[in-house]
């Protein structure tokens, strides 16, 4: 039985909109299993005349879905939810096969993607305005929908990054045209069959294709109200021109480069160890937020550094997606394996010193994935590996011993995403912290991002923040109503005396 049969993926894969997969009639581009290059489904290459017709459906569909009340809008999503937890143990495998990630990661990832959307059944029911008294009445500052919000996530996590958009998206009243990343729309695909069993017609439409053409026309289209975006700086920066011209709000999550700082108080040298390799191979090195710059200080820098070695040489075990040991698995196609090691002869170029990995390897049976080694560079801030975001599993080492010039280099680079730092030292973890120029700073534990942490960059790393209440005040306009309980008497010009 083929992957498609076993796991109940359709063979083709149209524009869903009103709650229909719309059939495709023109080019579509294929869909395979980014280890084994197997084909899994063919998913049509949409454009303008998709983008259009869903932008339209989700026009007719916001007047009556802005009417709902927030407990409706939760209803739903907890529904979908549910859904998606009992359907997580089919959905986590689409994902494995589509983008190379290992199943405990892709189960963590729907999880993860449950948990946001319950999160938001519960804010949008909270989600308030202000208000007060004022002389004879009140003010009241109520939070109303944009409308259409135009929709576009990346490759690496598509489980979490659409329950990301989604989630707050509707929660707050709008309605979506959402467009899935042409290397990993599977998952998204499916998603969809579930949506139509819950929600109204219209108010979440997926349109799958490339970026240079369904991409740009959502983010173009005047009947847009609000954009978000993550993925790269330099899409961001289109994107957000597009917004400019129309004025409509955006946010953008881009990219990072992000520091992990080892302090030499630490208790546990082989728990900091393997958190700072977590913070590396997650996601097969594949996440903005990725640890990829260790700071480690140099009283400890020998014992971090043999340990840290051994573990990626003897712990962090390349392998398939689906199997029982892998820690490591494929980059998510042929294009990316590339940048990659082209980054590993940059940096052999550059001069930094390779203590191990900075390979392709072979895995049997899956001749079309690029596994590559985890890499690990001692390194200077200055070079091109410690400076640009590489998207692989490679890790530039610093060694530290005067704290100003650490927080200087930490902070030396474009980006500002997230950070970590590890300390027993009260005062140490919370003056870095405040120092470290991130949207998220997250101590003794890598990626320790909770539903309502807020989660969004500084500097090149973007702006507006995810994951939390304040997210769906970026979903919404705020209106202020003034009322008195009466006319006041003529103050303006009132009628001379006498007259």
């Amino acid at each position: 039985m083929s992957s498609t049969s076993k796991l109940g993926l359709s063979e083709t894969y149209g524009a869903f909109i009103n709650n229909e997969f719309v059939p495709v009639r023109g080019p579509t581009f294929a869909a395979n299993n980014s280890g084994t290059g197997e084909q899994l489904a063919r998913i049509a290459q949409c454009g303008k005349p998709e983008i259009d017709a869903a932008v339209l459906a989700a026009q007719k569909a916001f007047p009556a879905w802005k009417a709902t009340q927030p407990e409706e809008r939760a209803a739903m999503l907890l529904q979908l939810a549910a859904a998606i937890e009992a359907d997580t143990p089919r959905l986590m495998q689409i994902d494995s096969m589509d983008i190379g990630r290992r199943l405990f990661e892709t189960k963590l990832d729907h999880t993860i993607a449950v948990a946001e959307y319950r999160y938001f059944a519960a804010a949008a029911v909270v989600h308030e305005g202000l208000n007060r008294s004022i002389p004879n009445g009140y003010m009241i500052a109520r939070r109303e929908p944009y409308g259409v919000c135009g929709q576009i996530i990346p490759w690496n996590v598509p489980a979490i990054m659409t329950a990301h958009k989604v989630a707050p998206a509707v929660a707050a009243g709008n309605t979506v045209v959402l467009k899935p990343d042409e290397n990993a729309s599977l998952s998204t695909m499916e998603l969809c069959k579930h949506i139509a069993k819950i929600f109204p017609p219209g108010v979440i439409n997926v349109v799958p294709g490339f970026g240079t053409e369904a991409g740009a026309a959502l983010t173009s289209h005047l009947g847009v109200a609000k954009l978000s975006f993550t993925g790269s700086g330099e899409v961001g920066r289109a994107i957000s021109h597009a917004a400019a011209e129309r004025l409509v709000p955006v946010t953008l999550e881009l990219g990072g480069k992000s520091p992990n700082i080892i302090f030499p108080d630490i208790e546990d040298i082989d728990a900091v160890v393997d958190n700072a390799m977590f913070a590396t191979t997650y996601c097969n090195g594949q996440s903005c937020l990725a640890g990829t710059r260790l700071f480690v200080h140099d009283a400890i820098y020998k014992e971090v550094m043999d340990r840290l070695v051994a573990g990626m040489e003897e712990r962090v075990r390349v392998g398939s997606p689906f199997g029982d040991d892998t820690i490591l698995s494929n980059l998510v196609s042929e294009k990316q394996g590339k940048r990659v090691l082209n980054y590993i002869d940059i940096g052999k170029a550059e001069g930094a010193r390779l203590l191990t990995g900075g390979s392709r390897v072979d895995i049997e049976g899956h001749k079309a994935g690029y596994f590559i080694a985890p890499t690990v560079f001692e390194a200077r801030n200055s070079m091109r590996i410690a400076q640009e975001e590489i998207f692989g599993p490679v890790l530039s080492v610093m060694r530290w011993s005067n704290y100003e010039e650490m927080i200087a280099e930490a902070n030396g680079v474009r980006y500002g995403l997230a950070a970590g730092l590890y300390t027993s030292n009260l005062r140490s973890a919370w003056e870095t912290a405040e120092r470290l120029e991130t949207g998220a700073v997250w101590i003794n534990r890598y990626f320790n991002l909770a539903s309502g942490s807020p989660f969004g960059g500084f500097k090149e790393s973007g702006y507006g923040a995810e994951l939390s209440h304040a997210t769906l005040d970026l979903y919404t306009h705020l209106k202020s109503v003034t009322i008195q309980t009466r006319v006041d008497p003529p103050w303006f010009a009132p009628k001379a005396a006498g007259k």
